[in-house]
């Protein structure tokens, strides 16, 4: 695929066409209603037939009875017939132009899962294209699964590995997720804001990493929409409330943009849009401000028919208005990843508005909409767009991650991979590397070779040596210094950044820290065997073994690593191993009353976590992330220092889990008595009364404040203030119902949970 030679040869109107409805539909189709679906068979054939008129559809039509016949009786949340999903599905997938195998896949994505039909019948049916898709979309419903995360967990890995052999299977995937947000509203709060929270975190990232733009803005927007009601209304309203002044103001942007175009020979098309409404809440939450210190909700988007006149056209921009500093971004010269393209600047436009202006041709703006479905390329014998390069990173990710064992280590490495900013750095050979935004010079030299990663020992960014810890950014020069026979530390886990650097890291750390645990439990069971004048030679290797499998491990290896890590004592297998040789010198004492199990709980504020299949061990909560009932917990076992339990969510978590021995599985035990001290930030404008109503918000929900910390914020210019309290919580949902009632205070700005 080659967008920007292709671009000159698309057929462009020689007259500048400005398409500006007087109602703006395109302008706010992020506040718009889902649209009407097609609800018959008919209408899913006129609009394949209308994309790809040389096409047969009779497979579709096939597949629509077969689909028809297996959901016969089942009807949606809604009440609906069900077959009206699969064939709304379809039409999407119709719509984006894919071929009747996809078209088909849409139709009979849930046969599998949710019907008697199986794989096996559908491939004897429809062959072993339609068979493969649905079996990649299908869920991995009828497998046993020791918790919801591993489920999850294993769901994305199948459906990301049957993606990297077959592209088509995730753009059904995205189709049906699309679909199923557009009908959201029939399902229960808890299951609207589970699944809007997994659209957000996994499906519309990969939407952005396959181009799929258009895709990609409405799942955000109807995530947002579940996730968080109170401020999508909010940022909707003051949006609409704006409705006339944005459109006088585009108005009189395209007229000036239409006449300087036309006055310089360029022929274009010129759109205007308000910034999405999930985009406008990024962008409060990353720079902290209110909604009416966002400057650039509106865009102006500038369509016409060759690189050479994109160019031309920013000056023309440029030379009417002032460009704001730093904002000038050239991804013609170098395309993101996914392959999109385009020139974007912002200007200080009539008013001292500021305006966001995008320039491209017809086929990058088909691109940037529809990406990887805009370039559906299908031969005969071939799984069609598997090169992609917008798929590269796909199959980087299933490489590093076919061994990890780890659900909860896969699913937040799948999110970090799938984090939709980049920076674009340099060889000193000029050969480009993207990385994620915050990455390190770990992370470049892990980019440009393994090895390379292991031996760093420095780095130099525009020729002056920097700490490995220093944040990369767009358009550094990087050069690594190596030396050979150098590891990596357990430091690098902390500013690592990609899932390459991070995955190698961890490799080399865990197998050193492996070989030295195995041999430091040689050396324990060697020592207590002298010292109980036990003979280790004397005892068969099959007893050892025996011991191991009963602790759950396959080699002998794994219980002398399970002895380094302080698991069990070296007393506990010799006693396992050779009972007649070394007996327990002390009666076990009787086990506590009821009365003293209680009093022994109260007396511990972390009684309330309770160690899986394990009693008498020392737990304690992770200062670091400081969970509350009701956070996602995990286990890590220390030396010495008992468990600490952190939330899943914790940073830390990723750099200490790396060591999967350690790891061990903890819940939430007692019931809804305790509280928990939560630290809270937060942000607000500088005005009298505000104290009071956040305080008041407190009092209502019963929450003790055991500090609090009000202060003006001087460096800017004393309009804004922070409060910093310590209160008490029952648990997560009540935390988040205080957060929602502090937030919707006006003035308001953010609410943090930090740790101490």
């Amino acid at each position: 695929m080659e967008p920007v030679a292709a671009a000159a040869e698309l057929p462009v109107p020689v007259e500048t066409s400005v398409v500006v409805d007087s109602d703006l539909p395109a302008v706010y189709e992020g506040l718009a209603p889902p649209p009407a679906e097609p609800s018959t068979l008919a209408e899913l054939i006129t609009i394949f037939r209308e994309a790809r008129p040389k096409d047969d559809f009779t497979l579709i039509e096939k597949a629509y009875e077969f689909a028809e016949r297996c959901h016969t009786g089942q009807l949606r949340a809604s009440g609906e017939p069900y077959i009206l999903h699969p064939l709304a599905v379809a039409c999407i997938l119709a719509g984006m132009r894919m071929d009747a195998v996809s078209v088909c896949t849409g139709l009979l994505h849930d046969v599998v899962e949710d019907t008697s039909a199986t794989v096996v019948e559908v491939q004897k049916v429809f062959g072993d294209e339609v068979a493969h898709c649905v079996n990649g979309v299908t869920k991995l419903s009828k497998i046993e699964f020791s918790s919801a995360e591993d489920r999850q967990a294993e769901n994305y890995r199948k459906m990301l590995l049957a993606m990297v052999n077959d592209v088509r299977v995730i753009i059904v995937k995205l189709a049906d997720r699309l679909h199923n947000m557009r009908t959201l509203g029939a399902l229960s709060a808890e299951r609207r804001e589970r699944i809007a929270k997994e659209t957000l975190e996994i499906f519309s990232p990969i939407a952005h990493r396959l181009g799929m733009g258009k895709v990609r803005g409405e799942l955000e927007d109807l995530a947002f929409r579940h996730r968080d009601p109170e401020a999508f209304a909010e940022i909707s309203k003051t949006i609409d409330t704006q409705r006339a002044a944005n459109e006088l103001f585009i108005d009189k942007m395209r007229k000036t943009v239409e006449s300087e175009l036309r006055r310089e020979g360029i022929p274009a098309r010129v759109e205007g849009r308000v910034k999405r409404a999930f985009s406008v809440y990024q962008k409060l939450i990353r720079q902290k401000i209110s909604l009416d210190q966002v400057y650039d909700i509106l865009a102006i988007r500038i369509i016409t028919d060759s690189v050479k006149n994109c160019y031309g056209a920013l000056g023309v921009i440029h030379n009417e208005w002032r460009p704001v500093p730093g904002r000038i971004k050239d991804f013609i010269a170098i395309p993101r990843p996914n392959l999109y393209q385009s020139l974007h600047t912002s200007v200080v436009g009539p008013d001292g508005k500021h305006c966001e202006i995008q320039i491209r041709t017809e086929e990058m703006h088909r691109i940037a909409e529809e990406g990887i479905a805009a370039h559906w390329k299908y031969k005969e014998g071939t799984r069609g767009a598997q090169d992609d390069q917008r798929i590269a990173w796909l199959r980087q990710l299933v490489e590093w991650q076919r061994d990890m064992q780890d659900s909860s280590e896969f699913s937040s490495t799948l999110k970090l991979d799938l984090f939709p900013e980049e920076v674009y750095c340099f060889t000193p050979k000029g050969r480009v590397i993207v990385l994620p935004a915050g990455s390190s010079p770990i992370d470049f030299a892990y980019a440009v070779h393994s090895e390379v990663g292991n031996t760093c020992v420095g780095a130099r960014i525009n020729a002056r040596i920097v700490p490995l810890r220093s944040t990369l950014r767009n358009g550094d020069v990087v050069d690594i210094i190596t030396q050979p026979g150098h590891m990596p530390g357990k430091d690098w886990l902390g500013f690592a950044k990609t899932s390459r650097a991070r995955n190698k890291i961890k490799h080399v750390i865990n197998t050193n820290e492996r070989e030295r645990a195995i041999e430091i439990g040689q050396k324990f069971l060697e020592k207590e065997a002298r010292r109980l004048g036990v003979g280790l030679s004397r005892i068969p290797k099959a007893a050892f073994e025996a011991v191991a499998a009963e602790y759950g491990m396959s080699k002998l290896e794994d219980l002398h690593a399970a002895l380094g890590y302080g698991k069990f004592s070296a007393r506990q297998v010799l006693q396992k191993c050779a009972p007649e040789q070394v007996q327990d010198p002390t009666p076990p004492p009787p086990p506590p009353s009821d009365a003293m199990q209680a009093a022994a709980r109260a007396a511990s504020d972390d009684a309330v976590i309770r160690v899986t299949g394990i009693d008498d061990v020392m737990v304690y909560r992770a200062r670091c992330c400081n969970p509350i009932k009701g956070d996602s917990i995990v286990g890590y076992v220390t030396r010495g220092k008992g468990i600490a339990v952190h939330s899943r969510s914790c940073s830390n978590v990723q750099n200490l889990m790396y060591e999967s021995e350690r790891r061990i599985d903890v819940e939430w035990e007692r019931a809804a008595t305790d509280s928990f001290p939560v630290h809270l930030i937060v942000k607000t404008d500088d005005r009298p009364g505000l104290l009071h109503q956040i305080t008041s918000v407190l009092h209502n929900e019963n929450s003790n404040v055991r500090s609090l910390e009000a202060r003006t914020d001087y460096s800017s210019n004393g309009d804004s203030a922070s409060v910093e309290m310590t209160i008490d919580v029952k648990d997560k949902k009540q935390l988040e119902k205080l957060c929602g009632a502090i937030r919707r205070i006006s003035g308001v700005r953010d609410v943090e949970r930090t740790h101490q």
